[in-house]
């Protein structure tokens, strides 16, 4: 197999990316750097917008960002080009008062977000991220925190004391046993005061000064690349972080489109995208409204835009495990490094149909790329995505889909170095 070194470069650099980004606020924030250094301007949702032709902007709201180059045609005419995936990943969540003592040693108390595959947390060097709140002399400021360092642990029950490990699975109660270890704790000191302090000489500061935190739990290894050819990708967070990349690498590429382009990463999804930041919100529609009334049109020329858009949800696949063989749909079987993949669902957990999975596959022809087809097993649930729920707000066509990968929702996921370049190879060749 012959990977090429636009690929080995694409896929390094997302492995650099998630390795960044080990929260939601971070990768938001990575993402706004890379804007800013390609020439799009950060707006302010509360100030007034003043939009030019060919012009390159972004929008931040806490673990959302929608960034959009403005077309030289229309949007009546031509619509928009849009492009959704999401920043947040299934895993632990800190609990607002989270560390408490037991037997002299301080615990973390967490709450499962989404879905994880929770047995893949244990043994593994973790660590924690996200954003701190902090006061200031007129209210208070947020500030992000990420250790670099494994601070965190969640180890295993001996095989002593739970011989049925290997027969009937690693499980963990989610009360009692999923509190996470975090060292010694000191006499006399209250065990949550002890963890305020160790984020306050983090971010140097006191630690009344801290008002409150949201962190998530993150693995400190580092993203790889793996197998005979290095063909292979492993990192945690490939869902979705590696759409969201392919997403923004496109949409810098992109340079005075005749379409209106926006690139849109939303927050909340693995736990059903209801929020201000979540695909369910008003938050796209809201963008899409403002560059509207930039160029003056009228309520029934919004619409019209809306119905010449078209909107791919990108988000990862399910890649055909041969060990694995009776989980998957037989003649739906999708594997690593042979091409996107256009997911559909009768039911609507997908929103793609034959028209606009026509569109990508002719998108993929265009950019010289591979494409395959994957539905789930007719008797297995089917996960969704936010393609369906901005399909049905905005009333736009769309196509669901993504880059196979293995191991979805695990702590630490696989994927193809060509897929990942393949998708920004078609994502490049919609925003032109």
């Amino acid at each position: 197999m012959t990977i090429s070194i636009d690929a080995q470069n694409n896929a390094r650099d997302l492995l650099a990316f998630i390795d960044a980004s080990p929260s939601p606020w971070h990768a938001v924030a990575n993402a706004a750097e890379r804007l800013s250094q390609q020439g799009f301007e950060a707006l302010n949702e509360a100030e007034s917008w003043q939009l030019k032709t060919g012009g390159r902007y972004f929008v931040a709201r806490s673990g959302s960002i929608i960034a959009f180059v403005i077309g030289q045609k229309s949007p009546i005419t031509s619509g928009f080009n849009m492009v959704g995936a999401h920043t947040d990943s299934p895993g632990l969540r800190l609990k607002p008062n989270a560390a408490y003592s037991s037997d002299n040693l301080i615990r973390i108390g967490v709450e499962v977000y989404g879905g994880p595959i929770l047995a893949t947390f244990a043994d593994r060097d973790l660590s924690l991220a996200g954003q701190v709140n902090v006061r200031t002399q007129h209210g208070f400021e947020t500030h992000l925190l990420k250790f670099d360092e494994p601070i965190v642990r969640l180890p295993n029950l001996a095989i002593h004391m739970n011989r049925e490990a290997n027969d009937k699975g690693l499980k963990f109660n989610k009360q009692t046993e999923l509190p996470l270890l975090f060292g010694e704790g000191k006499a006399g000191i209250d065990a949550d005061a002890q963890f305020i302090a160790y984020l306050a000489d983090k971010l140097k500061l006191k630690s009344n000064d801290i008002i409150n935190f949201e962190l998530n739990v993150f693995d400190t290894q580092k993203g790889s690349m793996w197998g005979a050819h290095q063909e292979f990708i492993a990192d945690s967070q490939l869902d979705n972080l590696a759409s969201c990349h392919a997403a923004l690498t496109a949409i810098c590429n992109t340079s005075n489109p005749q379409t209106t382009s926006v690139c849109a990463l939303f927050d909340h999804e693995e736990v059903g995208s209801e929020s201000a930041t979540g695909a369910n919100g008003s938050f796209l529609a809201n963008i899409v409204n403002r560059i509207c009334l930039s160029q003056q049109l009228t309520q029934e020329e919004q619409l019209r835009a809306l119905a010449n858009s078209f909107f791919i949800s990108a988000d990862m696949a399910h890649a055909f495990h041969p060990n694995f063989a009776g989980s998957y749909e037989p003649c739906h079987h999708v594997h690593v490094n042979q091409g996107p993949v256009i997911k559909t669902n009768a039911n609507q957990r997908y929103a793609t149909d034959a028209k606009s999975a026509a569109r990508f596959i002719q998108l993929c022809e265009q950019a010289g790329v591979p494409h395959q087809q994957y539905t789930h097993r007719t008797d297995l649930g089917c996960g969704s995505t936010i393609g369906p729920i901005v399909a049905a707000n905005l009333s736009v066509a769309c196509v669901d889909v993504g880059s196979p990968m293995w191991a979805m929702h695990s702590i630490r996921e696989s994927a193809g170095v060509l897929d990942h370049h393949y998708m920004i190879s078609v994502l490049n060749t919609f925003f032109k």
